[in-house]
């Protein structure tokens, strides 16, 4: 039987989920990222419903979600880098990517074959008790159909993939509003597979010198987030807009924009970037109409969130598959 959204604010609800992930069903459940749709990590039919679930190619490997660091290190290999960026950032939207430990119970379809995992111990308050409740390591992708838009309220779980999920958390809307940052530690260098929720600049200070992985190199990739098309609404999206051109909605950045548009959304008046992080999915998703041409951006500054923001929206309108 599949279960509607609920609200989770009570220890019964997330027991529930809990114990639906234990029996091998799927669970969309809040991150401060985004919405992840959640499945036992270590239960091969489980990680293969999710790939069937979202239709995500499974080349594509998936990021293991746990409760703490103590969780994480029996699964990786955690050098002392490793421990003082984990110690520093997490919990919070930071993915990393190291060796698997010999032993490692989580499924191999899960890391698509390779001999890393991405992992990541989030910070919102729901998924935390959830992992705690379940105690056992969690894959959970973004709980939306692979390539689309990424979801960040349970409204739009529900619309993404319907009865395809046995039960939706609802913490309503996530706080950050773009997926984890992705980095790299498996060799000597850092390197930066996917900008997300913590800034690059954030990562150099702890670091130093961070590699930039090329924008769109993987055929077989070792991050999630890597696709060359993904994040995509059905429009096609134009970037770097300074005038409109007919029947196009526009996001709007700073305190001005062109006329001429046949609806605006401001990701931020205030141009603020984690204002415009929390906003752009849903935006992207509420523009995405029929009566529409298509979806045209206004720049966004390529500091901070801005560089996460600006990945997204290269992907979301790069040449779709």
């Amino acid at each position: 039987m599949r279960e509607r959204s609920t609200t989770a604010d009570t220890a019964e609800a997330i027991a529930c989920a809990a114990n639906l992930l234990r029996l091998g069903e799927l669970v969309a459940f809040p991150t401060e990222t985004v919405y992840g749709l959640g499945g036992d990590a270590a239960n091969d039919a489980a990680v293969a419903a999710i790939f069937e679930a979202k239709g995500r190619p499974r080349f594509n490997p998936l990021i293991v979600h746990l409760p703490g660091l103590p969780e994480a290190e029996p699964l990786s290999v955690f050098d002392q880098r490793a421990r003082e960026v984990a110690a520093r950032f997490w919990p919070g939207p930071l993915t990393l990517v190291l060796p698997r430990r010999p032993g490692c119970p989580v499924s191999l379809l899960a890391s698509a074959g390779l001999d890393t995992l991405a992992l990541r111990v989030p910070a919102h308050p729901i998924a935390q008790v959830l992992l705690r409740a379940i105690g056992r390591p969690v894959v959970a992708p973004s709980a939306n159909r692979s390539g689309r838009v990424s979801p960040t309220t349970a409204a739009h779980v529900t619309a993404e993939l319907g009865d395809r999920v046995a039960m939706v958390l609802d913490g309503g809307a996530c706080e950050v509003g773009l997926e984890s940052t992705v980095l790299d530690l498996t060799d000597t260098r850092p390197v930066l597979l996917r900008p997300g929720g913590v800034p690059f600049e954030a990562l150099e200070a702890a670091l130093g010198e961070i590699e930039l992985a090329p924008p769109n190199d993987d055929a077989t990739p070792h991050s999630p987030g890597r696709l060359p098309s993904h994040y995509a609404p059905g429009l096609p999206v134009r970037l770097d807009a300074t005038s409109a051109r007919p029947g196009e909605a526009l996001l709007a950045f700073g305190t001005t924009a062109p006329e001429g548009f046949a609806e605006i959304l401001w990701l931020s008046r205030a141009g603020e970037l984690r204002e415009a992080s929390a906003n752009l999915f849903a935006m992207l998703r509420q523009l995405d109409r029929p009566e529409f041409a298509g979806i045209a951006v206004m720049p966004i500054p390529e500091t901070g969130l801005g560089r996460a923001i600006n990945d997204r929206l290269r992907r979301a309108a790069a040449p779709r598959r």
